[in-house]
């Protein structure tokens, strides 16, 4: 199969400035929706990881089947990714004792082995390849390290390093504005950029997330972390609504540039 008939079957959507903004709205809703129900509700992080993995695996096992990209569906996944993201590193940094370096160390090396693992068996990590099951398994298994990883490098940018929550923001929305210099302007591999900026806006909702649901005296905006969600979440519903979205490629890439 081409590069050109797979982004035709590509059940993903076009790589567009609606994607990004759904996406930091969706990383910032997994931070508030995470923390809502295993803080608010008091149900620990054990608990919450296991309600969001199951809610995870079920979307995963509606979207790999489908014959074709379907917005509500693949944002609804994409969400599950970044909550159950966000309790699994949580429970792994607090919970175990782990910590934010160890934690962010471990799913590093667990985001490389994913991403290695899909380039050994597919010969590329192009979003462009994403038109088959098991190329989808790989897909949602690296975003689903890349959210959890966001969360633990979000939390120890903020809390370990004394930048706080809106400084943390400020560094990863730099970060991310330098990746968007580094596409329109250099000849860095797109697949690469993609992949980069895709990981940096976990990080950057974390922090969102926390600014707006922390209590002033932490830094933070003191919004209680249920309204925050459904404040996230209508706007998500809004953007999806509103803004049209079809399944395609990352613009830009070519498949010599295709890692």
């Amino acid at each position: 199969m081409t590069e050109s008939q797979k982004a035709a079957l590509s059940k993903v959507p076009e790589v567009t400035l609606t994607f990004w903004l759904i996406k930091i709205l969706a990383t910032t809703l997994g931070e508030t929706g995470g923390d809502a129900v295993t803080m608010s509700l008091d149900l620990g992080y054990a608990i919450g990881t296991v309600i969001f993995a199951a809610i995870f695996v079920m979307a995963v096992a509606v979207q790999i089947p489908a014959k074709k990209f379907h917005p509500w569906l693949y944002w609804f996944t994409i969400v599950a990714t970044t909550t159950v993201g966000t309790t699994m590193a949580d429970f792994a940094d607090r919970s175990l004792g782990i910590g934010y370096a160890g934690g962010s160390t471990i799913l590093f090396l667990c985001l490389a082995a994913s991403l290695a693992a899909w380039r050994w068996s597919e010969g590329s990590i192009s979003v462009n390849t994403v038109a088959t099951p098991r190329v989808e398994v790989f897909y949602w298994v690296t975003i689903l390290f890349s959210q959890t990883l966001g969360t633990a490098l979000g939390d120890w940018m903020a809390d370990t390093n004394g930048l706080g929550y809106e400084g943390g923001a400020i560094v990863f929305a730099a970060a991310l504005a330098l990746v968007a210099v580094a596409y329109f302007y250099t000849n860095i591999s797109r697949v690469m950029l993609f992949w980069t900026a895709f990981i940096l806006t976990r990080p950057l909702g974390a922090t969102l997330g926390d600014f707006l649901d922390k209590p002033v005296a932490n830094g933070g905006l003191a919004v209680s972390r249920l309204g925050a969600s459904a404040i996230l979440a209508v706007a998500i519903i809004m953007l999806i609504g509103v803004l049209p979205q079809r399944a395609g490629a990352h613009p830009g890439v070519e498949e010599s540039k295709a890692l």
